[in-house]
């Protein structure tokens, strides 16, 4: 008897261990679907509080009816927020209504940032649904402030952002840090959704290493919810000229699988960050990537694996592919660009874009080019050269004729050497 006794006692000390390690619902702390956005917001907050001291997570319990929450959130230290979601990129939707189920957020809240993070905190398998937010009328569409943002008033070091998905929102991330409270080590994966303020993902004063890894950006998101954004919706996005992904001041930035749709821009790599881009297709944009550098010793990126479809804008003069200007060294590998006509949203006349390459700049820069596909390009060569100061080397590559095409471009004042014709 005394070593059953023992025996019970030991699994009654591990049950309570195990116990006592899993998240606890928020429905648990009165974050409840049928409540008002304030009383949810109060709730929640205090949830977080006390999830912060023990480093605990917090189970958005899935409920036929999203959670009303007001914006100004605070996700403090070491919290953990977590659904039940992988990405859910056409929605999870309710059987008899147009709405998500789940692990759901409802904002409706267009004065506040809906949620802050803070050091070591997570947000895991959830969806956050704007269903005020129109995606038929532009005219209509309203600028909400950012859903996730990084903390602007401490150093925030390691947060993980996960199977998230976004319907209706104007910018999805905004983790631009301020110049005395940088980030760090932020990763971003498996994102989907369409922000109408054309930015998914921006980071600045992100140091050691940010990571965007397998993020979708497309007008259907949110199909068999609220349907598909209307044409005129998704020219309004591209008629704001900005990027889906903005990365600056970063050390080393890794993105990886990257996808993104009917915007004006894919990437923006501003002046002062260096990286590596691979495995992308940015489809139906004006620009598909902005390369810039502030310096010649590490403003360099590589990039490679990926496909650019531009042939959207104001004029054909005004789309391209790529545009590399300012310093450092941009190496290009297997990146394919092409053009053509699509139904989603109004593209050129001429369905093309005006070339592969535009180079700009009055500063010395090289880029190097390996087997990448140049096709639907309107000018007569497939680089435009605007900074005379650049050395330019193609190699393997294949023009709109799909005929070779190797060149090196290096002194202006000599003749330029085509290997190949």
């Amino acid at each position: 008897m005394k070593k059953i006794a023992i025996l019970i006692g030991v699994l009654c000390s591990f049950f309570a261990s195990v116990r006592g390690s899993e998240s606890v619902s928020i429905q648990h702390f009165g974050v409840k679907p049928g409540n008002t956005p304030a009383v949810n917001r109060a709730n929640l907050q205090k949830a977080i509080d006390w999830a912060s001291e023990k480093g605990a997570a917090l189970f958005v319990e899935p409920s036929d009816e999203p959670y009303p929450v007001e914006g100004g959130i605070i996700l403090k230290k070491n919290v953990s927020l977590i659904g039940v979601h992988g990405p859910t990129p056409r929605g999870t939707v309710h059987p008899s209504k147009k709405q998500p189920v789940g692990s759901v957020f409802k904002i409706t809240d267009q004065n506040r940032i809906f949620i802050t993070v803070e050091t070591g905190t997570q947000i895991k398998g959830i969806q956050f649904w704007y269903p005020e937010q129109s995606i038929t009328k532009p005219e209509y569409i309203i600028p909400y402030p950012a859903t996730i943002q990084v903390s602007k008033t401490s150093m925030t070091q390691g947060v993980f952002l996960s199977c998230l998905t976004f319907y209706g929102e104007y910018l999805a991330m905004d983790f631009n840090a301020e110049q005395k409270f940088p980030c760090e080590l932020m990763v971003f994966e498996h994102c989907y959704g369409y922000p109408l303020g054309g930015e998914f993902i921006r980071i600045n004063y992100c140091y050691d290493i940010p990571r965007i890894l397998h993020c979708h950006v497309n007008p259907a998101i949110q199909r068999f919810i609220g349907g598909q954004v209307t044409r005129a919706v998704v020219d309004e996005v591209v008629s704001r000229k900005r990027f889906t992904y903005t990365i600056n001041h970063t050390d080393n930035a890794q993105l990886i699988d990257l996808f993104t749709f009917g915007v004006y821009g894919g990437i923006l790599l501003d002046s002062e960050s260096y990286g590596q881009l691979t495995n992308f297709n940015f489809d139906c944009v004006a620009v598909g990537i902005h390369k810039k550098g502030s310096n010649s010793q590490n403003r360099n990126w590589q990039i490679a694996q990926g496909s650019i479809i531009a042939n959207c804008g104001e004029k054909v003069e005004n789309i391209h592919p790529i545009i590399i200007e300012g310093e450092g060294h941009t190496a290009i590998s297997n990146v394919e660009a092409f053009s053509g006509a699509n139904s989603a949203l109004t593209t050129v006349v001429e369905n093309k874009s005006w070339d592969y390459l535009l180079v700009k700049g009055n500063k010395k820069m090289s880029i190097s080019i390996f087997g990448s596909r140049m096709r639907n390009y309107a000018s007569d060569l497939p680089i435009t050269i605007e900074n005379k100061l650049a050395v330019i080397q193609a190699v393997a590559c294949v023009d709109k004729n799909e005929k070779l095409y190797n060149w090196i471009f290096e002194n202006p004042d000599l003749p330029q050497v085509h290997l190949i014709k």
